[in-house]
């Protein structure tokens, strides 16, 4: 005779989400002077440098939006808080800065 079954086995799923920050502000633009240097009078090679470090090909920046979408994966690769439209304003309103905020994180993470 089979018994009834009175309770089903439940399965936990847990996701461990750990936030962390930008290892610098936009504004810190002078922490690095090679990269803030690049970033004012060469940013075009700065933004392929970063490309090839973040692991893109070096011609990526080169296609319109792909900075932008750099800094979101990065962001969302080091689940750094944020959104996709912060992303557009900060690159709209301070595009060199950002960059150079950018190349600083992807030098410090190692992407």
């Amino acid at each position: 005779m089979a018994y009834p079954v009175s309770s089903q086995p439940q399965t936990m799923q847990s996701y461990v989400t750990s936030s962390s920050q930008w290892h610098s502000e936009v504004n810190d633009c002078c922490e690095d002077m090679g990269i803030c240097l690049c970033g004012a009078f060469v940013p075009c090679i700065l933004a392929c440098k970063v490309a090839k470090d973040y692991g893109e090909c070096c011609c990526l920046p080169c296609l319109p939006g792909t900075i932008i979408a750099m800094r979101t994966g990065v962001r969302e690769r080091h689940h750094i808080p944020g959104s996709i439209c912060n992303d557009c304003v900060c690159f709209t309103f301070c595009g060199p800065c950002t960059l150079c905020q950018l190349a600083r994180e992807v030098k410090h993470r190692k992407c």
